[in-house]
């Protein structure tokens, strides 16, 4: 239990994983945008096999694209993590995990019958905001488009919402009802007070630098052997033709006719119209609602005389008798249409109980004639018209590819502008011109395009949704790899010297530790390590402070947490800038005895954790009775092909 709460208020990744299909999918790809190229070009692993249950089966490629995504989604709010760091930590055990439970569930699931509608998933489609209009409505044209830019089938995005849909059905309920005792939580609400002081000592790397260069062979040695470190991420050139909705302009102006029609099908929100703004209070009984308004009419607000009874009025704000109507009933609507600005209606027998309405405002609104309208009516019927236009138009565009029309000659003929973008990286910067920004155009496109293959057809990517688009496809193709060292070999020759001098630094952190833990003083350890290096530092602090929200503590501080009393220990400062030696010299014990709004907050968290901790000792119950295998070397592959699809990122 305490490993688990351990992964709560320390696991850096804790968050990615808690939902599986919905989370990494919807959000992943959706919500989030994930677009960087490393989906859709294939996997470096084969079809081998990396776990099976029954009929089911996880493919390697399947196994290395869903990590693959989960650890560019990772970058999104962390865009220094590296992919070494990012399986250290276990993300890619972790979604492996994942995956096979949710094979297993579905084996299980079609064992006992139970099978997910298409309703129900239309339904959850339905609510991913990124497949809504302006209106917040299911947008079946945004639906496409995004599924086109993610190079995702319509089937595949169902199959995974289904998975996630059965997963949910079937764990949450094996963890509803967790209620933990205090003497359970007090532990682990003491922990988040606890607090800790250390002494902090920075070995720099740089306080090692030789002076002396090596010889080239010897650089030349160590570049070849640290290649994946310089190796430049693959580069594309993009080819694109915009298609503004601007150019139908002129041929999307309304005619007189057109705009008499629109005025007059629309007549009635043209016309005169009395609207009314109203307070609405709604009674259990016909006596109650009579009482209230004999507080009312000596003297007191409604609002006053309802919350006297324990309620509170709901206002509604100009409101049609049409509206008011549909709302509170006829009865209520026509006895508010009969009083006057300040008066008191009812007790009206509603669909909810018995009704009390104050009239606050009466609004008049005078019939617009067409000519007060006209320029309204134009912007409107324009347009409409334009994204017609342009519907029809950019369709052309799509058919012509598909009938296998290439690139150049479908911008040709339909009177485009062909660009070319300079080399560019998935990232949408470039690797000789820091400066470089993609533009407003270019930058829309750069996702879509390092997904789609060398021979892929050219694709219409939108710009902006229903006002511009750009037909795109890949130019020119650097693959990843190391530069020439002649290009590079300043910055190589930084490299070797900063490499060489971090490993003298973890020599003496080393050093120094072992002379602190014999009983020497940190700050006395330092000063005699015949190198000038920085002083010493105290730090600390509690728990629950440094480990607040989603931000990680800094690596030497959370290390005190891990120790125990008067002991040292060393901790790389990371990229070869040297090492940390840490010693714990303080420890300060938290009790949340009296503090009952921590103690449920605590009690919360860990409800949540161990409600997840019987799902998944549920899954893997199922996972042994039906026979579940994993490939014991999946994993192994996977990091090696991870490796070697991230390097240099």
């Amino acid at each position: 239990m305490l490993s688990v709460f351990r992964r709560l208020i320390r696991s850096k990744f804790g968050a990615l994983f808690a939902i599986l299909f919905l989370g990494v999918i919807a959000a992943a790809f959706i919500l989030g945008d994930v677009s960087n190229g490393k989906f859709g070009n294939g996997s470096m692993l084969g079809g081998g096999t990396a776990a099976k249950a029954k009929g089911y089966s996880l493919t390697d490629a399947e196994l290395q694209d869903r990590v693959q995504r989960v650890f560019e989604n990772a970058r999104k709010s962390n865009p220094g993590l590296q992919i070494g760091d990012f399986l250290t930590q276990g993300g890619a055990a972790q979604v492996y995990d994942q995956l096979v439970a949710a094979l297993t569930l579905k084996a299980f699931a079609d064992r006992e019958d139970v099978h997910i509608s298409k309703r129900l998933v239309d339904a959850q489609i339905a609510q991913i905001p990124a497949f809504q209009d302006a209106a917040g409505n299911f947008s079946q044209d945004a639906f496409r488009a995004l599924l086109t830019r993610e190079r995702l089938t319509e089937q595949t995005l169902r199959d995974d919402i289904s998975r996630e849909i059965l997963q949910r059905h079937l764990l949450a309920p094996v963890g509803l009802g967790v209620k933990l005792t205090d003497n359970q939580v007090l532990p682990y609400a003491s922990l988040l007070l606890e607090a800790r002081q250390g002494t902090v000592a920075a070995i720099p790397a740089i306080a090692f630098l030789d002076e002396r260069n090596p010889t080239d062979a010897q650089l030349a040695d160590y570049y070849k052997k640290k290649s994946a470190r310089f190796t430049i991420p693959e580069q594309r050139r993009i080819r694109y033709a915009v298609i503004d909705a601007d150019r139908f302009a002129q041929a999307a102006a309304p005619t007189d006719a057109d705009i008499a029609t629109y005025y007059n099908q629309n007549k009635a929100a043209y016309a005169a119209k009395e609207s009314r703004s109203v307070e609405q209070l709604v009674l259990p009984t016909e006596a109650a609602a009579k009482a209230v308004a004999t507080q009312v009419k000596s003297g007191k607000t409604l609002a006053a005389a309802a919350q006297g009874a324990g309620l509170a009025v709901s206002v509604q704000a100009d409101q049609t008798r049409e509206a008011l109507t549909a709302s509170a009933g006829k009865a209520a609507a026509d006895a508010a249409w009969a009083g006057r600005q300040g008066d008191l209606v009812g007790p009206i027998r509603g669909p909810l109980g018995w009704l009390l309405l104050r009239v606050t405002a009466v609004k008049d609104t005078p019939a617009r004639p067409l000519a007060a309208v006209r320029e309204e009516i134009v912007t409107t019927l324009r347009a409409q018209k334009e994204k017609q236009l342009l519907t029809d138009f950019t369709g052309k565009i799509e058919d012509a590819i598909a009938d296998g029309g290439t690139f150049e000659e479908v911008v040709k003929d339909n009177g485009l502008k062909l660009e070319t973008s300079p080399p560019v990286l998935a990232t949408g910067k470039q690797v000789k011109d820091a400066a470089f920004t993609a533009g407003p155009d270019l930058a829309p496109l750069v996702a879509p395009v390092f997904q789609m293959g060398a021979d892929d057809d050219a694709q219409l990517i939108p710009i902006t949704p229903d006002k511009r688009y750009a037909l795109a496809a890949p130019g020119d193709i650097v693959a990843a790899a190391p530069p020439p060292l002649a290009e590079v070999k300043q910055l190589v020759l930084a490299q070797y010297k900063l490499n060489a001098g971090n490993l003298k630094a973890k020599a003496m952190a080393e050093k120094i530790q072992a002379k602190v833990a014999k009983g020497t003083k940190l700050s006395d350890a330092i000063a005699q390590a015949g190198v000038k290096l920085p002083a010493p530092q105290v730090l600390g602090g509690r728990r629950a402070d440094i480990m607040r929200g989603q931000q990680r503590p800094p690596a030497e501080i959370a290390i005190m947490f891990a120790m125990a009393a008067n002991t040292v220990k060393t901790l790389p400062i990371g990229q070869d800038r040297g090492y940390f030696v840490v010693q714990l010299n303080k420890i300060e014990r938290g009790d949340a005895k009296g503090q009952p709004e921590l103690l449920n907050q605590v009690r919360t968290q860990l409800g949540d954790v161990v409600g997840q901790e019987y799902g998944q000792q549920f899954e893997r119950a199922i996972e042994k009775e039906l026979g579940v295998t994993r490939n014991a070397n999946a994993l192994a592959k996977l990091r090696q092909a991870l490796s070697a699809t991230n390097s240099g990122q």
